[in-house]
């Protein structure tokens, strides 16, 4: 397995490219997909929940994956589940296990218009995340786009495209969630939160592992 998803990322960092979508419900339930068509281990998605209590679950399809992403943030429970994501236009569906999610993306504003004229390879550099954290800090009421994640590992986020959502259906265990709020409390799965209005955020993920010097792999530990 590719250490790296394209060649243009220095060694020991780990790009992902797709995107990322966060929502709250009236059960208090929130809600974190991320979707990534590229990345170091092929395409995949996963989910991230945060029950009313504050616990912390991880929905990830593979053991690899699972592992990586553990590393990387913070849960209480993990479980590899088959995770499904299917786009048609506007409308999104996810299953993950006992989750059912299906969510609608709305009319970009102003500032995803401004975010779809970053070109990708900007988007894809670190130092470009590290100007852009302040402002995203103003603009999206505290979110990170640079920090230290888990494992000693650091990680940056490039946002291209930024929509709200304009619908939200979702049920667990056959059970539904209520209808969409925003994502409040911040979900606490790592340095920063999704931004509080429910959004799909196109975004170019960096991940730098900590060692790289003894052959370290993907998840590998």
């Amino acid at each position: 397995m590719s250490g790296n998803s394209d060649a243009g990322a220095r060694p020991g960092r780990l790009r992902f490219d797709g995107w990322i979508a966060g929502t709250g419900t009236a059960s208090g339930t929130r809600l974190v997909l991320g979707h990534w068509p590229r990345s170091p281990f092929g395409a995949f998605s996963d989910v991230m929940v945060e029950r009313p209590d504050g616990h912390r679950l991880l929905l990830a399809p593979t053991r690899d994956t699972a592992r990586f992403v553990a590393a990387t943030y913070l849960f209480d429970t993990v479980l590899v589940v088959p995770v499904a994501v299917t786009a048609a236009g506007r409308r999104w569906t996810v299953t993950a296990g006992p989750l059912a999610w299906r969510f609608a993306a709305g009319r970009r504003g102003v500032l995803g218009l401004a975010l779809r004229a970053v070109p990708g390879p900007l988007a894809g550099r670190p130092a470009w995340s590290a100007l852009t954290d302040l402002p995203a800090r103003v603009l999206l009421d505290g979110v990170r786009t640079r920090g230290t994640a888990g494992g000693g590992r650091r990680e940056w986020y490039g946002a291209r495209d930024l929509r709200p959502l304009a619908a939200v259906a979702a049920s667990w265990d056959g059970t539904g969630l209520g209808p969409m709020t925003r994502v409040t409390p911040p979900v606490r799965f790592g340095f920063g939160s999704v931004p509080p209005a429910p959004s799909l955020v196109r975004v170019t993920t960096t991940v730098e592992l900590p060692d790289t010097a003894n052959g370290s792999a993907p998840g590998g530990r």
